[in-house]
């Protein structure tokens, strides 16, 4: 929390030491792939509006519509570009089919965790990455980092999943490259809102589903309608989310007000990952009483997982320019990052103390 606060202090300090700081008041509406009640998903995006608003002391004013009240989730990157809603928030891996180098942004199969993908957002070059990705393609937004969370689960069953064969033929919702992986598998891989999976899994319209997160996943109900929960989510080990800002209304703001804008999302960020690693623990808990039984993937299944991914990406980078580029930039942080990864970090059985060691 020291952090956070400082952060916005400093953005705030700005602000209040520029007599002409905030000359013309902003009043932004923005749009949501995702219901604000959704723990370091949508939660963000509330949390963000709420602090614009008190920290610019009502300069900045950000009217947030819940999905499918002004847009449609899936539309909010094409409403922004074309300046007919100011900002918008959301996943913007479900662009991949216009913007092919998207999901490098979004979430990766076998790619960083959260953490990881942060350092290399922001010292790395991400950022000015995204910016070059969506302006080449001829969108008109400023997208700006505004929250992350930890690993999905690798999808929600009505039977184990033993073998890769098991995806053939499978009615699935999978969202970003591991839709593409599991294709590759057999599945037939659709994508719908994660309002209408519910529905979809009950009326057998699908098979399976992957969404979020365990503390996500149980407010949409899942556990209801099938009880096989696979683990690890190799697909996403880390989900962002961005609020993309129409490039005009970017552009005409004070650099007081983008250091605001800035400060409060890198905040926002830094929440939402608190938010899910804190909750999900307690909901895995749970699992054994609600008839949920949760399997891990054996490592031989994650390597061949692996090696399907491997092909993907190559795939889509021979495709794309922008798609190589980052990829490749990716990869190469990861070179010295892996050594420290490698070295640092305690297995997960030697992180907590009792009285028996």
């Amino acid at each position: 929390m020291k952090l956070v606060r400082s952060i916005i202090a400093c953005a705030s300090a700005v602000a209040l030491s520029t007599s002409v700081a905030f000359a013309e008041d902003l009043r932004w509406k923005m749009p949501v792939a995702f219901s604000s009640n959704l723990p370091g998903l949508g939660s963000p995006s509330a949390w963000v509006a709420d602090n614009l608003t008190t920290a610019s002391n009502g300069s900045i004013q950000v009217r947030l519509y819940e999905p499918g009240k002004l847009v449609p989730a899936f539309d909010i990157l094409q409403a922004v570009s074309d300046g007919k809603v100011q900002a918008g928030y959301t996943w913007i891996g479900y662009d991949q089919g216009k913007v092919p180098a998207i999901p490098l942004f979004a979430a990766v199969p076998f790619g960083m965790k959260p953490w990881a993908y942060m350092a290399w957002y922001y010292h790395g070059g991400g950022h000015e990455l995204l910016q070059e990705v969506y302006a080449n393609k001829g969108f008109d937004v400023h997208a700006q980092l505004c929250g992350i969370i930890g690993p999905e689960t690798a999808g929600w069953y009505s039977e184990p999943i033993e073998t890769l064969e098991d995806y053939k033929g499978m009615k699935i919702r999978f969202a970003g490259l591991g839709g593409k992986v599991l294709e590759k598998l057999g599945a037939s891989v659709t994508m719908m809102p994660g309002g209408e999976l519910f529905q979809a899994l009950e009326k057998g319209t699908i098979d399976a589903t992957e969404f979020s997160m365990p503390a996500i996943d149980q407010i949409l109900g899942f556990n209801q309608v099938v009880k096989y929960n696979l683990f690890p989510g190799w697909h996403q080990q880390f989900t962002a989310q961005y609020m993309l800002i129409n490039q005009n209304e970017w552009d005409k703001t004070t650099e007081a007000q983008k250091a605001l804008v800035e400060a409060s999302c890198t905040a926002a960020t830094t929440r939402g990952l608190a938010e899910g690693e804190y909750k999900n623990g307690k909901v895995l808990e749970t699992f054994q009483e609600k008839g949920v039984q949760a399997d891990q993937i054996p490592r031989d299944i994650l390597t061949k997982l692996q090696q399907v991914t491997h092909e993907v990406l190559k795939e889509e980078a021979a495709k794309d320019e922008d798609f190589k580029r980052v990829f490749e930039s990716q990869q190469e942080f990861l070179k010295s990052y892996s050594t420290w990864a490698k070295r640092a970090y305690l297995p997960v059985d030697m992180t907590t103390m009792d009285d028996s060691q």
